[in-house]
């Protein structure tokens, strides 16, 4: 009787001594915040980011619409100003990304238009869904200890803007394409002098 006492007596010491330890391991114990990225590429001259077109605003943003449809973007939003598409891609097998396209159509003069287009990419991975486990402890009550989990997610790990003018320039010249075969020849307004694409 004496010596299962004693041995309950070391095993409780011991688990005690061991919990603090399987609490510690199995807790996220908060950093230090990570400083914001000193990059602050805003200098409010992006002509990539614009163009102008002789059509009313209802034909820009169809034309826009219509482009986005011809290269295999779902068509999320749609209205008589402004329309949101999104297309999908997966570089690698644990590899997402989203690419979603925002057109806000505006009126200059009755016949003309500006176009104002941006573009937001957001990058996932596949990653281990991780659960708890409760483990019964007499005495003491229950300990959750996380396991691996069976199941994927996706985790979002960048989102950002599209800054690639070539990009934007491929989708405005589309644009003007469809404004064409819409019987509306040489719809691109010219651009004035100084105006050259940036980054």
């Amino acid at each position: 009787m004496i010596g299962w006492q004693l041995a309950r007596s070391m095993w409780c010491r011991t688990l005690a001594w061991l919990l603090p330890l399987a609490l510690a391991a199995c807790t996220n114990w908060p950093t230090a915040p990570v400083p914001l990225h000193n990059y602050q590429p805003e200098r409010f001259d992006g002509a990539a980011y614009v163009e102008h077109f002789k059509a009313d605003v209802t034909r820009s943003c169809e034309a826009a619409r219509r482009a986005l449809l011809s290269q295999g973007y779902i068509v999320t939003a749609t209205q008589p100003d402004q329309v949101s598409g999104r297309k999908y891609f997966q570089p690698s097998v644990e590899h997402h990304v989203q690419l979603e396209f925002r057109v806000v159509c505006a009126s200059e003069t009755a016949d003309a238009s500006v176009v104002f287009v941006s573009g937001l990419r957001e990058q996932y991975i596949v990653r281990k869904i991780k659960e708890s486990a409760s483990l019964g402890v007499g005495g003491l009550g229950s300990l959750s200890l996380p396991v691996e989990g069976s199941m994927d997610s996706m985790v979002k790990v960048a989102s950002e803007t599209v800054t690639d003018a070539a990009l934007y320039q491929r989708f405005f010249d589309l644009m003007g394409r469809y404004l064409e075969q819409a019987g509306a020849p040489d719809t691109r307004a010219p651009r004035a002098a100084g105006s050259d694409q940036t980054s």
